[in-house]
């Protein structure tokens, strides 16, 4: 078997086959497609679990109490729900704070499915959906946001909790409450079925349409969520339930922005808007098609695998052998079982190629001898072509057209890549191919370029801004924009595993911690347990909320892509990300920090086993924690989108020794994951050094057949043309002008930046009523002798040009 990793190279079976296919659809968002799944069981600590009975009891009282004649809910007709939703509706404006929480526990209650009148987990799901699409209707969620906004503004409880030596879990209870409803309602709301009724789709619209406009005191929800993470990273609220908040702000984003389907097809419609041609891939179906490779071998299992050699039957060279990629060998044990035969013969078995070989004579030496004893694709499995399709940049061609005039004709014409007079036929083939893959002038992302700035210095008037709710979210952002970034990294160091346990650290697990500490050796596990999984939620959250800002801003301004990367960057997200996978990346994908019986709502239908240490040790029965996968992956392309076409981002790579980390990240045997940390280290390869591509020709492989090829890229040879030495603060300043620049000509109002506008016409100037000081009337006179006809006039000059 494979030593390195027993991560699947292909989808697992049963329910895990469903998760291993989302994570390849590249979804901002790992629940399950199956409505059966939990769509909150992230959402609760376990600590919480006393809390499901409280807000039952606080719910059968008061249903009790409006004369329903013992009845369920369940039983109720549709209009009598609707006047029961409109009581707690209006007792949810008392003054009483406690009555106030007991009627907002009634209503969770409802949100979460009245689950002790069901009797199996989709019967829960079922009447979840019923009620919180019923609570929207009735308006709850504009009453639970005054409410939210009053205990954000709680003064009292802010400056207690601060006094407070030790923060538990009681003392977020009301904002819990209010959260928890909230994530219900958006979740819920969100996720699409196909049985939906007509009336729940147009909700969904509307409740998409509310939560990205401003009509929440004039911002988007978004918004007050980032003020709640400020606040609490700065000291001054440190109940906030953290994990609650991030988990409602991120799924808020991609509620109302969408996830990377919705991306894609923004993507297609923006270019059909602007004729330009089609993409040339769906990258989500490819990267789908993708199988992991085997991981790069460690030094041990070299000196085993050179020992088993000596003693091998046909062994023809002293090299040590490294199995070559998936693609052709099919020795590996996770390779798909339906291209072989189920018992193999060892001689063939023994037949893979020995030493490197070169990617592109590969197909030669592994020809069966003639004739075959049964078909080769039994047993080698050829690739039908590289999965992406090449590109090159529209600098790139510059670069060759000045290097090949100043070879034929002795004279460069700078930027001209359309006239080819002087130049040889083969050179004219090769600009026409290169053309033919011209990826970055005919794409969306062209507006980088400084000379596109023209563009906007409309002299007519104000450039004419699209209100998408990527704009409004932006807009509302950029005052703070820095303040909510540091926030955020600041929230996924503290819940980095690799962190150390400090003192002045953010403590980020008030709202899992109980009032009792816990004395028994069984409930410490438990609560071990639970603080594990909170941190890794919290991860998750953060990486995927961080994903898609970029995501969204990069399609609607690459300038607002850019200062939110260069925030991330001056914050130090980059060493930040590269601590976080400077650790066992295996035994993190492979955490069982989860309990199933105590997963929503699993611990409500069904009854309690007594919990064992046994029990607790067993963890689910996922060979993997998907979102700890889903959790590095996000991170992953973060740091891709940092680093790309960053010359100085790429040599901080270098510089903070990212090799040996990405490179023991390879270990994961999870396609996706494999090809954004390739993609990280074919960027760095050509300052690596040739020892290092020479002794890592595996890896180098791999980011061949997997990587998206640039033609003229000497990335594997190291004979780059911005192989130049690393200015980071003249780069960086460089485009932060640019940026200043754009953010003052399209959202400054103060109308004073170099892009106002200029009134040239002479009748509108001087049709202007000026103000004029008093005493002008009395000495204009004197001014027109001094200023004007004393003046000597050079009326020839006027006809010269300057």
């Amino acid at each position: 078997s494979d030593s390195h990793s027993s991560f699947p190279a292909t989808a697992p079976r049963g329910g895990d086959a469903q998760q291993y296919d989302l994570i390849n659809k590249l979804i901002a968002d790992d629940q399950l497609t199956d409505q059966s799944s939990v769509l909150s069981t992230e959402l609760y600590s376990y600590t919480e679990e006393p809390e499901f009975a409280l807000n039952r009891d606080y719910f059968e009282e008061d249903f009790r109490s409006h004369g329903t004649r013992g009845r369920r809910w369940i039983e109720l007709m549709a209009e009598e729900q609707r006047a029961y939703v409109m009581r707690l509706l209006d007792a949810l404006e008392v003054t009483d704070r406690d009555k106030r929480l007991k009627v907002a526990r009634a209503i969770l209650y409802l949100a979460q499915g009245v689950f002790d009148e069901c009797d199996t987990e989709v019967d829960v799901l079922h009447w979840s959906r019923h009620n919180v699409f019923l609570l929207y209707d009735m308006g709850i969620f504009t009453a639970l946001l005054e409410l939210l906004s009053m205990e954000i503004d709680n003064s009292q409880a802010c400056s207690s909790a601060v006094r407070k030596p030790a923060i538990s879990l009681a003392d977020s209870t009301e904002l819990r409450v209010l959260l928890s409803i909230m994530y219900l309602m958006v979740e819920t709301i969100r996720v699409q079925t196909e049985d939906d009724r007509p009336e729940w789709r147009s909700a969904r619209e509307a409740f998409k349409n509310e939560l990205g406009s401003p009509l929440y005191n004039g911002e988007p929800f978004a918004l007050l969520l980032f003020t709640m993470v400020t606040k609490f990273c700065s000291m001054n609220a440190p109940h906030f339930p953290m994990k609650k908040v991030l988990l409602l702000l991120w799924k808020t984003i991609l509620f109302t922005l969408g996830g990377f389907e919705e991306l894609q097809e923004m993507k297609v419609r923006g270019r059909e808007r602007l004729s330009l041609p089609p993409l040339p891939e769906d990258s989500i179906k490819v990267v789908r098609a993708m199988r992991a490779a085997s991981p790069p071998a460690s030094a041990m299992e070299l000196i085993e695998q050179q020992q088993q050699q000596k003693r091998g039957r046909r062994s023809r060279r002293p090299l040590v052998k490294q199995d070559s990629l998936d693609t052709y060998n099919e020795r590996d044990p996770f390779k798909n079982d339906d291209a072989r035969d189920e018992e193999e013969d060892p001689e063939d078995t023994d037949s893979g190629i020995e030493g490197e070989v070169d990617p592109l004579d590969r197909d030669v030496i592994i020809q069966p001898p003639p004739p075959p004893l049964k078909p080769p694709t039994e047993r080698v499995n050829f690739p039908k072509g590289l999965p992406w399709a090449p590109k090159v940049r529209e600098k790139d061609i510059e670069h060759f057209l000045e290097t090949s005039r100043n070879k034929f004709i002795g004279f460069t014409l700078g930027n001209d890549t359309e006239t080819l007079v002087g130049l040889p036929r083969p050179i004219h083939e090769s600009v026409k191919t290169l053309k033919q893959v011209r990826g970055e002038k005919n794409s969306l992302h062209s507006q980088v370029d400084t000379t596109m700035d023209l563009k906007y210095s409309n002299p007519e008037g104000e450039e004419e801004v699209e209100e998408t709710p990527t704009e409004m979210l932006y807009l509302g952002m950029l005052p703070n924009l820095s303040q909510y970034v540091i926030a955020l990294l600041k929230l996924l160091l503290a819940a980095a595993p690799t962190s150390k346990a400090k003192t002045d650290s953010i403590n980020i697990l008030a709202d899992v911690l109980p009032e009792e500490m816990p004395i028994t050796v069984l409930q410490s596990m438990k609560l071990g347990i639970d603080v594990n999984r909170h941190k890794e939620i919290i991860v998750k959250a953060i990486s995927a909320l961080l994903l898609l800002l970029l995501k969204h801003f990069k399609l609607n301004h690459i300038y607002q892509f850019e200062i939110v990367s260069q925030h991330l960057v001056f914050a130090n997200c980059i060493p930040l990300i590269l601590k976080f996978f400077n650790q066992n990346i295996m035994s993190y994908i492979s955490a069982k920090n989860s309990i199933c019986v105590l997963d929503f709502p699993h611990c409500v239908v069904h009854e309690m086993p007594e919990l064992t240490a046994e029990s607790l040790e067993a963890g689910d029965s996922n060979q993997f924690c998907w979102r700890n996968l889903f959790s590095c992956i996000n991170l992953l392309r973060i740091l891709n989108k940092l680093t790309k076409w960053k010359h100085s981002r790429t040599m901080m790579l270098v510089v903070f020794k990212s090799a040996p980390i990405l490179k023991r990240a390879l270990k994961v045997k999870q396609a996706m994951m494999q090809l954004y940390v390739l993609k990280l280290l074919k960027i760095q390869t050509k300052y690596l050094g040739r020892q290092w591509r020479k002794s890592n020709m595996k890896t180098m492989s791999a980011i061949y057949q997997k990587v998206r090829h640039r033609l003229n890229d000497d990335w594997a040879y190291g004979n780059d043309i911005d192989a130049r030495p690393w200015d980071f603060q003249a780069e960086e300043c460089a485009l932060r002008e640019s940026i200043e620049k754009f953010n003052s000509r399209r959202y400054d109002r103060n109308k004073n930046g170099d892009f106002t506008p200029v009134d040239n016409c002479l009748q509108s100037v001087l049709g202007q009523r000026v103000e004029l000081p008093e005493d002008f009337h009395y000495s204009y006179e004197m001014w027109l002798e001094r200023e004007v006809f004393s003046q000597p006039i050079q009326w020839e000059g006027l006809l010269q040009n300057p």
